[in-house]
């Protein structure tokens, strides 16, 4: 059974289900170009709701597999052609368009978009209802068959002078629909089981990726490693840490400085989360004034509905009241280990 998780992270299981690009429609329309099979970025990131940076930034992460379902850069005659078919005016000398299978693969690759998430869950949903439709009884319909052909043959056949001539002429109707029935859908059954044994082999190896990205992710979460990570590490792992609780968009801003908003992401009920990353080591501490400055940068400036302060370090009790008393979250060191191991923030729960 395919997972979300598991399809944003396995271009195997993505590349399976790459077929079934009717469940764009499912969610909105989707605005082609006038020759009806293309989409340029802007269409893309207008289906998606996002920025054609963010197309662009997938595009740069995953350009060979989106190649390999349809995604193409015109230039020369062929741009020429298209500009003049679909009435573009621009004058740039390259133009990217996807086909309908590309944009279902950008579905499949995009974290951080309301409607590639809605994309993916209409896929799995089909891809639940197809793996649970009953599978026909081949050997039976085919016995049901050749019982069929011996019989209409036999029929029609001139009649034999005697019981030995009528046996040969079974015979020979078994032997003629072995040959021209079953044996050729045994040599299917046999390519098949070859296709079937690469394919559980190719899974089995995508399954045990997926197992080392998870047991990184998982010691991602450890105190060694949190003390080990970089700023930007750290804020990566935090925004990971958002999405798997189920919020989304999730943006990394960039904040800079200590009123800076590094992480700005949605809850599923609509609330507005803001995030301040501050991967202190354990020696230093978290006073109130930096609770005091988070607080109106998260409030003011940003209008929080959830505000979080995370740290890699512990806070002081008056940092700790004085967060209290804002019904802010003051993520510290242990909280952070905690969350990191799976466990969900008070702050997101209903």
């Amino acid at each position: 059974m395919l997972d979300e998780i598991v399809l944003l992270e396995s271009s195997s299981l993505r590349a399976s289900v790459a077929g079934r690009d009717d469940v764009l429609d499912k969610v909105k329309e989707l605005a082609l170009s006038p020759d009806g099979l293309h989409a340029t970025t802007k269409d893309v990131a207008a289906y998606f709701e996002v920025g054609e940076t963010v197309i662009w930034a997938v595009l740069h992460d995953h350009r060979s597999e989106l190649q390999s379902n349809g995604y193409r850069v015109l230039s020369g005659e062929e741009l020429t052609c298209f500009k003049q078919v679909c009435g573009i005016k621009s004058r740039s000398r390259s133009v990217g368009i996807f086909s309908r299978r590309a944009v279902l693969n950008t579905a499949m690759l995009l974290r951080d978009s309301i409607v590639a998430r809605q994309v993916r869950t209409y896929l799995l949903d089909t891809e639940r209802a197809h793996s649970t439709e009953p599978v026909d009884n081949l050997i039976h319909r085919l016995k049901e068959w050749i019982d069929t052909r011996i019989t209409d043959a036999l029929a029609h056949h001139p009649a034999a002078p005697a019981d030995a001539g009528a046996a040969r002429i079974a015979e020979d109707i078994v032997r003629t629909t072995i040959g021209t029935a079953i044996v050729p859908v045994l040599n299917t059954a046999i390519r098949n089981d070859g296709d079937q044994r690469a394919r559980i082999e190719a899974l089995e190896d995508e399954v045990t990726r997926l197992q080392r990205v998870l047991r990184e992710r998982e010691a991602a979460g450890s105190a060694d490693a949190l003390d080990a990570m970089s700023t930007y590490q750290f804020t990566q792992h935090i925004a990971r840490l958002c999405r798997r609780d189920g919020c989304d968009p999730v943006t990394v801003t960039g904040g800079h400085g200590g009123s800076g908003a590094d992480i700005v992401a949605y809850t599923p009920d609509g609330r507005r989360v803001v995030v301040r990353c501050t991967p202190r080591t354990p020696a230093t501490v978290i006073t109130s004034g930096d609770v005091q400055q988070f607080i109106g940068m998260a409030r003011l400036d940003h209008k929080a509905d959830i505000a979080l302060l995370v740290a890699a370090c512990p806070f002081t009790r008056d940092a700790l009241l004085l967060a209290a008393r804002h019904d802010m979250t003051a993520v510290h060191r242990g909280l952070l280990e905690a969350w990191s191991g799976g466990v969900k923030l008070q702050a997101f729960r209903h």
